[in-house]
């Protein structure tokens, strides 16, 4: 039927290493969990942003959502964010969006919402259908 094929090498497995499989999955996992942390997770200490967060000025600076250019949608920004920049799931960029425009959320905050964006007491934000946005100054 098939060839029978030999493991790289010269075929006699001198250069495989018995490694135990608990110790190798806990290094290679705390690897993967610590650059996962580190890389999305955390907050950048240059700027204070995530990830997602600099995606969304990257793709509102694209669209030319600038403070003195009118609003848009933001399942707009949504879209254009998830469709070139972040491959995930609208509700967590939404999410992002919206606290980016929380005055209670955010210092200095980025971007200038129009619409129901949540409270304080911790009210959600209205849908992304119903909300507007652009940068602030």
């Amino acid at each position: 039927m098939g060839k029978r094929l030999l493991p790289p090498g010269d075929g006699g497995g001198d250069n495989i290493e018995p490694v135990d499989l608990k110790k190798a999955l806990e290094e290679r996992y705390l690897a993967y969990a610590l650059s996962t942390i580190m890389h999305r997770a955390l907050p950048d200490v240059r700027d204070g942003l995530k990830p997602v967060h600099r995606r969304i000025m990257h793709a509102m600076r694209l669209l030319r959502l600038n403070p003195d250019q009118g609003f848009a949608k933001c399942a707009r920004i949504v879209g254009e964010v998830m469709g070139k920049f972040h491959p995930h799931g609208d509700q967590s960029i939404y999410d992002a969006l919206v606290r980016l425009a929380q005055d209670f959320s955010m210092r200095y905050p980025l971007v200038d919402g129009q619409g129901n964006f949540g409270n304080i007491d911790g009210d959600n934000a209205a849908a992304m259908r119903y909300t507007e946005a652009r940068m602030t100054d």
